[in-house]
């Protein structure tokens, strides 16, 4: 399949994921959630659904609650989207966002040494 059609098929995922979300999925404790990006695999079997959330120590109650919803979630893209077949979504952790803060503190304590 081409990249172009994957990427687009990406796109599509994310916005109307995001949107489904946004406006039927409570995230208990005050999570803020952020799907930052959306992978599916080649043969549209799949999609990797890549949520940050802040503060960080929420991940596993987001994720569980996201696990419990997934089915609908699922259910909602398959009516809304006009593709078949319609990758089946998974949420996972961004790992992305947490190294990226690694990182900082790490420079951040470098510049402080270097005074």
């Amino acid at each position: 399949m081409s990249t172009n059609r994957i990427e687009k098929v990406n796109s599509l995922l994310k916005h109307e994921i995001a949107q489904i979300i946004q406006r039927e999925v409570y995230f208990p404790d005050g999570a803020l959630v952020t799907l930052t990006h959306v992978e599916a695999t080649p043969n549209l079997i799949e999609a990797k659904v890549f949520i940050s959330v802040l503060p960080e120590d929420k991940i596993d109650k987001v994720l569980e609650t996201l696990g419990r919803e997934v089915f609908d979630i699922q259910q909602k893209i398959n009516k809304k989207v006009n593709m078949r077949p319609v990758p089946k979504i998974r949420f996972v952790k961004d790992e992305i966002i947490s190294k990226a803060g690694r990182i900082e503190e790490i420079l951040g304590q470098l510049k402080k040494d270097e005074k």
